[in-house]
């Protein structure tokens, strides 16, 4: 049984979500709290697994709550928002900084034509994130690690200054690391990075809000047509598959392919078009995430001489996409996010901006 603690400050939403898991034979509601003060007593009183954790409440919101139940008791916490509240977003979005491992909508009612995908998501969501293994975290002035140097050095060899685009595919847990990684990197990084990452709908405009307010970087979403320009970071819009043309310029090419059904955007149509245009000439790197979308797409990338990175076991959330890219020899480094980041740095020292 899945020991579930239900946090949030309305009574219908408290009662719809206990019902919902007290529906399904696996799933076990052992705790009700109203606000994240009564969370965080609550996780320490009865154990839960896993906490699903509204994110505007009183006396404490999920941002707060879930940074004490990090810094106490860890255990994984799943915030559902409702996407169209600007300010709940961002709240949601702290929250994963303060080490919440996802962000879902609010399931629909039954009514509601979109019932069906939103409560799926969130029981199957709920079930995978119950087995993720989290650590407690101590609030210090700086979480990072100071990196293994050895893998700038090795990158060093790779003559960066022939590299013209960063590519980079995540899933579950993505967003934490970008802005870990993104925030490493200088203001005046020399090329281009593009992003897939997969993300329940309605809050990707609030992850790249969120990014480019705490990153030196310029986040946005990618525009079809739109030249990609150096210390810029596009991250695919919902709804489209992403990939790149090169004239005199890199451009952004968005088109409406649904030849896979699983994603949209997908990391493999984005690696696929960016090896086709730009091999050798590219990074590729898979961050935590489920499944193994973009993995076969890499091992090509490498193949074609690009330099290939999958996140290291250690770090992900979930070691899905990276699993697969690492066992099918996708991956010619295998770095955790403060080393990946220290490997990209090292371009602003050797690499020539192309014009």
């Amino acid at each position: 049984m899945i020991k579930i603690l239900i946090v949030d400050d309305s009574a219908v939403i408290r009662e719809y979500l206990s019902y919902l898991f007290s529906s399904e034979p696996d799933f076990q509601v052992i705790g009700i709290a109203c606000n994240g003060k009564e969370a965080v007593e609550m996780n320490k009183e009865k154990l839960p697994d896993i906490v699903i954790m509204d994110v505007n409440m009183p006396v404490m919101d999920g941002f707060e709550a879930t940074r004490r139940i990090m810094e106490t008791r860890a255990i994984p916490v799943l915030i559902i928002s409702a996407t169209c509240d600007p300010t709940e977003i961002g709240t949601s979005f702290r929250a994963m900084e303060a080490g919440a491992l996802m962000i879902l909508e609010k399931p629909t009612g039954i009514s509601h034509a979109g019932y069906e995908k939103t409560v799926g998501e969130l029981l199957r969501l709920a079930r995978l994130m119950a087995e993720v293994k989290v650590v407690t975290r101590r609030t210090t002035k700086s979480e990072k690690k100071e990196p293994d140097r050895s893998h700038e050095l090795q990158l060093r060899e790779l003559e960066p200054d022939h590299f013209e685009l960063v590519t980079i595919g995540t899933s579950t847990g993505g967003p934490v690391v970008l802005q870990r990684i993104l925030s490493q990197l200088p203001a005046q990084f020399p090329i281009p990075i593009l992003i897939v990452q997969h993300i329940s709908q309605g809050f990707l405009a609030g992850m790249v809000e969120w990014l480019d307010q705490i990153t030196p970087l310029k986040v946005r979403i990618a525009q079809n047509a739109e030249r990609l320009l150096p210390g810029n970071v596009y991250l695919a819009p919902e709804g489209f598959q992403v990939g790149i043309v090169k004239n005199h310029d890199l451009m952004i090419r968005l088109t409406r392919d649904f030849s896979n059904p699983s994603f949209c955007p997908s990391v493999a149509e984005m690696f696929r078009s960016v090896t086709n245009t730009l091999a050798p000439n590219i990074i590729g790197i898979l961050l935590t995430g489920m499944g193994d979308d973009g993995a076969r797409e890499l091992k090509k990338m490498r193949d074609l001489g690009g330099v290939t990175i999958a996140q290291n076991e250690e770090s992900c959330i979930v070691y899905g996409m990276p699993k697969v890219a690492v066992e099918s020899g996708a991956a010619k480094y295998i770095l955790n996010p403060d080393e990946i980041a220290a490997s990209l740095t090292n371009l602003m020292r050797t690499s020539k901006m192309r014009k």
